[in-house]
């Protein structure tokens, strides 16, 4: 509360040691008192996209979220504290349900149509990510009741889980050539469905027993094998599928602190961290990081925590700037709230 940025405080109050309803309305301003953000919404198009794009990221030089995606930059402000019907979410919201419906219209594949649709089988790729991307959005919006993001969930949740209790999942790789590929057919789930899912509590109860070998699966090792598919005749990286565990031990929550903090809120929002022992021995490694105020310091520099992974751009760093003790602030937040996911006592120092 000393140094964080505004959405930051506004978050920990409301979502990890959520105080009495009274204090959260007098703080309810918080979240459009952040510059950035403020920037973000106001750079939205008449459309109610951004950049007519959904998923493309700004580039490490720009200063004003240049190039930022629709899918991306809704869940920026959602990170940020917005609320589902502040303006520019709503505005967006008409085109992220546009994307849920399984229609053939070239015009709603944005930035992956034109030549990187150049036939039948990648316009139907595009189509599902960004079908799964806008599914992950409005879930974390709060549409879970929606019977639109319900029959979306639905379709998705059933061909990741035949898939994962079908013979091709023992062995997904086939060879090809001198390459070992997912064949076309193979729907392991991706960081979009995963992220939708996790903030769809209901619909996850609904779906237990697919909700099970979900858990088996994000629990296996990763395979050595860059997750590449057969798309037609093309080989196609796709780096949004999770193929397995992506915090197996110490030294990978080492290597990327913010992708461990980010797997480990996940696998706490979809249930998973309390039935996981090494998870949860890495999280409290994390605890143990923590200083006599309850700050999370690195385990080893004084540099603060950051990440290459493009996926978790609109999560992190929700910090304008790392230069003084707000470089802790991140991550100490989302310790929090991970803890607060999981069912532990939040001690408010």
């Amino acid at each position: 509360m000393d140094h964080a940025a505004a959405p930051i405080k506004y978050r920990a109050i409301t979502d990890v040691a959520r105080l009495p309803s009274s204090i959260n309305e007098r703080v309810a301003s918080l979240p459009f008192t952040h510059r950035p953000a403020l920037t973000l919404a106001m750079t939205q198009q008449p459309d109610g996209t951004w950049n007519h794009s959904m998923l493309s990221l700004p580039s490490a030089r720009a200063e004003y979220f240049e190039g930022i995606g629709t899918i991306n930059a809704a869940r920026r402000l959602l990170e940020y504290g917005w609320d589902k019907d502040t303006p520019p979410l709503t505005h967006a919201r008409r085109m992220l349900f546009r994307l849920l419906a399984e229609d053939q219209d070239p015009d709603y594949l944005f930035e992956l149509g034109g030549k990187n649709a150049a036939d039948d089988d990648m316009a139907r790729r595009a189509r599902a990510i960004l079908r799964e991307a806008a599914a992950a959005t409005l879930a974390q919006a709060g549409y879970e009741g929606d019977p639109r993001l319900r029959g979306a969930a639905r379709r998705i949740i059933e061909r990741v889980a035949g898939y994962l209790r079908s013979p091709l999942a023992q062995k997904p790789f086939v060879r090809l050539g001198n390459q070992h590929v997912l064949p076309q057919e193979a729907a392991p789930p991706s960081v979009y469905a995963l992220h939708m899912l996790a903030y769809m509590p209901l619909f996850r109860n609904e779906h237990h027993d697919a909700m099970a070998v979900l858990y088996h699966h994000l629990s296996q090792p990763v395979p050595r094998q860059e997750p590449m598919q057969l798309c037609g005749k093309r080989v196609i990286a796709q780096p949004h599928l999770v193929l397995g565990d992506l915090l197996p031990n110490r030294n990978a929550a080492d290597a990327d602190v913010v992708l461990s903090v980010a797997w480990l809120e996940l696998m706490a929002r979809l249930g998973f961290l309390r039935k996981n022992d090494n998870w949860s021995k890495l999280y409290e490694r994390f605890l143990d990081d923590r200083d006599a105020q309850g700050v999370w310091h690195p385990h080893k520099g004084l540099s603060a925590a950051r990440s290459a992974n493009p996926f978790l751009w609109p999560m992190y760093p929700l910090e304008d700037h790392h230069t003084g003790d707000e470089r802790w602030t991140d991550v100490t937040f989302r310790l929090g709230l991970i803890g607060r996911l999981s069912g532990r006592t939040i001690d408010v120092v």
